[in-house]
């Protein structure tokens, strides 16, 4: 799949809308009572920069980025200013913030991933764009190096360790992340006069499966 490893303006993104999307299949029984279904193993961000923009630089910023990624050609890295750490937002990424796995003393590779949790249910969202620089990863509480214990394959997500986790011991990591996204429009309509009023213009992106 075309994708440009390269981060949407921050300073663009910063303030615009947007969120996790489902897919439910809702069917009402005849006694009233439903059946729920869902085809997708995991959600889908949607987001709209438009209502970031502040200043006819910022339109210019955003055109350039758009012709650079061809419209919806290429996708590219966008950070949600929301949810872009393996913690809490007002924290700071330790070694230790999320699982896995644990070792069994021959898997060399590991996934990052970030765990949601509420009451006795979770869902597990695969990490595949973190950000270079950022990772750090434990072997049961005790820091790894990068570049001598593990690689990180910042265009997958991948964890690859020298040498495998020894059987039973936990494999922990932090980082930051982006979301893997790309234009939903292939148009951009600016107007200046209706800009300068406070008339932002809708840039629609969503993520992709990558």
């Amino acid at each position: 799949m075309a994708f440009h490893e390269v981060r949407f303006p921050p300073k663009l993104s910063f303030g615009s809308v947007g969120g996790p999307e489902r897919r439910t299949e809702v069917v009402t029984l005849a006694n009233g009572y439903e059946e729920r279904n869902t085809p997708w193993a995991h959600s889908r961000r949607r987001y709209d920069a438009g209502v970031a923009m502040s200043s006819l630089d910022d339109i210019e910023m955003l055109v350039a980025f758009f012709e650079a990624r061809a419209g919806q050609l290429y996708g590219f890295r966008w950070k949600d200013w929301a949810d872009y750490k393996s913690c809490l937002p007002t924290r700071e990424p330790a070694a230790t913030d999320q699982r896995l796995g644990f070792g069994d003393g021959t898997t060399t590779e590991f996934q990052l991933i970030k765990t949601y949790a509420s009451g006795a249910e979770a869902y597990e969202r695969p990490i595949r764009k973190p950000v270079a620089g950022s990772i750090q990863i434990a072997i049961q509480g005790d820091a790894q190096v990068e570049g001598s214990n593990f690689s990180v394959d910042t265009t997958t997500g991948i964890v690859t360790f020298t040498d495998a986790p020894p059987l039973g011991l936990e494999v922990t990591a932090g980082y930051e992340f982006d979301v893997p996204v790309r234009f939903e429009i292939d148009r951009i309509q600016t107007s200046v006069a209706s800009f300068q009023a406070g008339d932002a213009p809708s840039v629609p992106v969503v993520e992709l499966r990558v």
